[in-house]
């Protein structure tokens, strides 16, 4: 194959990276948190029955901020159910998944949970269907100190300090008709001004995020944002986007050209925000929250067969757990490298979910283990902080089913405070190797100290756990520097990570 090339100034740069994209979604869906993360009675469970073993393999992630509880889960959650004694919380129907739910876990095991984990907690009112005053009642219960009917019954609860939750997500996906209290932007957008005014008299310190577009296919985007945001637009902060990533029609060219639809989603967001800003004459910038992402293949022939003969309505069945391959791991890379692209706008990414249920993290009645998307996450949060650099890429190209001009390689790259070189690829090609030469201007005496690839030998590949190792990342990748040019060979269908260290004492 032609080679690529990536050309890399120090002086252009895209933003720092803010420390809210590195995080997750946690939602009552499936066995995302019962048989997930919590799992009373389970031989790894502390005394809280949080799973031991699953926190394990989510530590490294070093998430800043997981997003609860939902989600569509949210159209119909009554918070105060799952505040209290457990034994007298209600057991409700959840119509969002037909799913029964005890509401054992509810927001203060999920506080107690994040602080074990280290991470900051973004929570999603239901405002759609419960309105203004509950959504101000659940702030109170979580940050207001002391002496009012909803701080007092926290404090009776076992919590005398606050949550302190600074980020609230104002109902989540209410432009898509499969929700309950869906409706109009217009009308939503109104609501969700008041609300966030109303909330942020209870707490002024808090960050409002306004629910947009469920994805960019959807027929009414992006007009329901642009009204939804000319209503609220300088009472809210952000604004939230979804996206998922689909091979469901078995094309694997075309499935990993995909992120070049959520580089266009970002950019005709962006768009939408600014259009309106001008619109206003506002001097405050939106920016954007994107909370739910993730490769995503659909429900499953066995799960639509199991709702349709069963209606399920059981508590926490297995639902939407994909077996993600390594296919996955280069779909998703793309959409890493292109929340790094757009780090000047992306301040929050929540990945989507964090275990079991649309997750590269899976669990058993034995163990735990990962997929092989799960190490292009983490190699995402482990070295994607500090500033994005501007990309500039020349890469040999290829067309697909939807896409003209797909190319092989997709890069970003990250300067960190200590001033080392974090550079992000992906070669989607199916067949071939990638040659790539890395231009350096502005930097000088840096040395390879690590080239990781995340390869297999098929693009079904995955992990089992029966066979846990199958798809894992090694060092073996043949980068090399010479002055101010790095050279590398990416192999087919792969995520690389080319880690370059600035020799002590040099100075640009």
């Amino acid at each position: 194959m032609e080679k690529a090339t990536v050309i890399l100034d120090r002086d252009f740069i895209v933003a720092a990276v803010d420390e809210k994209v590195f995080g997750s979604f946690v939602e009552p869906l499936g066995r995302c948190i019962y048989h997930g993360i919590y799992e009373p009675g389970h031989p790894k469970a502390d005394a809280h029955g949080f799973r031991e073993d699953v926190l394990e393999v989510i530590k490294p992630l070093n998430l800043t901020l997981n997003r609860f509880p939902g989600g569509n889960y949210t159209s119909t959650y009554r918070w105060e159910d799952s505040i209290g004694p457990v034994e007298q919380r209600p057991w409700r129907a959840e119509p969002a998944w037909y799913c029964i739910e005890t509401n054992e876990f509810g927001i203060n095991e999920f506080a107690d949970w994040s602080k074990r984990n280290g991470s900051g907690i973004m929570m999603t009112v239901n405002l759609c269907t419960r309105g203004i005053l509950d959504a101000m009642y659940v702030l109170e219960y979580c940050n207001f100190p002391k002496g009012t009917y909803w701080s007092d019954l926290r404090i009776a609860h076992g919590y005398p300090e606050p949550h302190g939750i600074k980020y609230w997500c104002l109902t989540n996906e209410i432009d898509g008709p499969w929700q309950v209290g869906h409706t109009t932007g217009t009308a939503y957008g109104m609501l969700a001004r008041e609300a966030s005014r109303g909330m942020k008299r209870v707490d002024k310190s808090i960050k409002t995020v306004l629910a947009g577009s469920s994805n960019p296919g959807m027929p009414t985007y992006p007009s329901f944002d642009a009204a939804a945001l000319e209503e609220s637009y300088e009472d809210i902060d952000y604004l939230s986007v979804h996206h998922y990533l689909s091979n469901a029609k078995k094309d694997t060219p075309n499935y990993l050209a995909k992120p070049l639809s959520t580089d266009k989603f970002f950019r005709d967001t962006v768009s939408t925000i600014d259009y309106v800003k001008a619109k206003l004459r506002s001097r405050h910038t939106v920016n954007i929250s994107f909370d739910e992402y993730n490769t995503w293949h659909g429900v499953s022939e066995s799960d639509e067969q199991r709702h349709e003969e069963e209606k399920i309505w059981a508590v926490a069945p297995p639902l939407l757990e994909d077996a993600y391959c390594q296919e996955d791991t280069v779909a998703l890379g793309g959409m890493l490298i292109t929340i790094l692209r757009h780090a000047d706008r992306v301040e929050i990414a929540c990945m989507s979910e964090l275990v079991n249920c649309i997750s590269h993290i899976r669990t058993s009645a034995s163990g735990v283990w990962v997929l092989p998307p799960y190490y292009a996450w983490l190699h995402f949060s482990k070295y994607g902080r500090g500033t994005s650099l501007v990309t500039r890429i020349d890469s040999p190209k290829y067309d697909s089913t939807d896409y003209t001009g797909v190319p092989y390689l997709d890069a970003a790259a990250v300067l960190a405070d200590s001033g080392d070189l974090a550079v992000f690829a992906v070669n989607r090609s199916l067949d071939e190797s990638l040659p790539l030469e890395l231009k350096l201007r502005g930097f000088s005496r840096y040395r390879v100290e690590e080239h990781i690839v995340v390869e297999s030998a098929g693009p079904k590949d995955t992990n089992t756990e029966r066979e846990p190792r199958k798809v894992t990342p090694h060092s073996r990748g043949n980068a090399a520097i010479d002055g101010g040019l790095v050279s590398a060979s990416l192999p087919r269908l792969s995520w690389n990570v080319i880690r370059l260290k600035k020799i002590q004492g040099s100075a640009e």
